[in-house]
């Protein structure tokens, strides 16, 4: 298992670390619903220093993301950043990642942790027909994310770039709590608001400090990865390994959006066709009418008692009281206001489907 620069922070925080993705990580301090309500209603920090960065750089950096992506990085500006996934070449997905356009040829693509060694393999695959120049920066830089309403605010005395004006999904590089250089995006996963910084090891250390310092007087706390996870469960995005992986298409994950047909990329082809076929499955979200909660894995059933899919995300809801789940269906289940029936251990347990996100601000 590997250490991130600021384990022992976290130690000495009381924070419970359990393995994640090869990695020792905090998943919670105080608890998963303070802490989950911490970022709902004022500020708090993450610490995701697994992520991975590659950055690719030279000539042929646009052309090999072009080819390794869905999304069409072409219409990026300096400044901007893109969700997108690496599809492979059986219609599934490798990874979802962020790319970031830093300079005129120069990108930085953040992978998902326990992914890097298969996305490093995955692109330097299709490198040797681009020969852009590859550098894995994973072990090299850490991560912070400071979400909620009241992050802005609290941190702008820390910078001298104006963090209200970075518009969701682009991002500024500048000076951050005496570091002159760092990337701060506009990228969370919580749908807090609130911005995320990405600098060297040596420097992680200095910004947390700052942070915390900055953002004593709104009630800032550090947060876990179980919380990370219920914010990100009731926004309705994605975890690779739950809810998309080798096996689902973009298409079936309603990722579609993110899946350029007017490039050339891996697979593209066949996701075409299957988007103008329709999938025979489909990710939805649903709500439990009555209390209960639905689980990873949970078999997801018909009004007959009929296996039509399986949950793939699901969660108590801290901010709606409720239990909420993602998972995939066949596709004739998959109407806005469809009954379904998640099997909780004996009991069949009715639920409704519903449009994401699951939570509005």
């Amino acid at each position: 298992m590997k250490n991130i620069a600021l384990h022992e922070v976290h130690e000495a925080l009381g924070a419970k670390m359990v393995p994640f993705a090869g990695f020792n990580m905090p998943v919670q301090y105080e608890g998963v619903t303070i802490e989950h309500h911490t970022v709902r209603e004022s500020v708090g920090v993450f610490d995701v220093s697994h992520m991975g960065e590659f950055l690719v750089e030279g000539e042929n950096a646009l052309a090999l993301i072009q080819k390794v992506t869905s999304n069409d990085a072409s219409k990026l500006a300096i400044g901007d950043a893109q969700y997108s996934c690496f599809p492979n070449e059986n219609g599934g997905i490798v990874d979802d990642l962020i790319c970031y356009r830093i300079k005129e040829n120069t990108y930085l693509l953040v992978v998902n942790a326990s992914n890097i060694d298969k996305d490093w393999a995955w692109i330097s695959k299709y490198n040797t027909s681009f020969g852009a120049t590859l550098r894995n920066l994973s072990d090299d830089y850490s991560l912070l994310a400071i979400q909620g309403p009241k992050a802005v605010e609290a941190m702008q005395s820390l910078s001298s770039l104006d963090l209200a004006a970075i518009p969701f999904y682009k991002f500024k590089v500048g000076d951050f709590a005496g570091i002159d250089y760092v990337i701060i995006s506009a990228t969370g996963y919580t749908g807090a608001g609130g911005f995320e910084i990405y600098c060297k090891n040596s420097e992680v250390k200095q910004i947390w400090d700052a942070v915390f310092e900055a953002g004593k007087s709104y009630g800032i706390k550090p947060i876990g990865l179980a919380a990370r996870d219920t914010l990100r469960t009731e926004m309705g995005y994605c975890l690779y390994g739950n809810d998309i992986d080798d096996t689902t298409s973009p298409i079936e994950a309603g990722l579609g959006w993110i899946t350029k047909f007017t490039k050339d990329f891996v697979n593209h082809e066949a996701l075409a066709k299957q988007k103008e076929d329709k999938p025979t499955r489909k990710l939805v979200a649903f709500e439990m009418v009555e209390k209960s909660i639905p689980r990873h894995d949970y078999e997801i059933l018909d009004a007959n008692g009929t296996v039509i899919g399986k949950v793939t995300s699901g969660t108590m809801s801290p901010s709606l009281g409720k239990g909420i789940g993602m998972g995939y269906v066949s596709s004739e289940f998959v109407s806005l206001g469809t009954e379904i029936f998640v099997q909780i251990r004996k009991n069949a347990m009715p639920a409704i489907v519903v449009k994401l996100p699951f939570y509005k601000r």
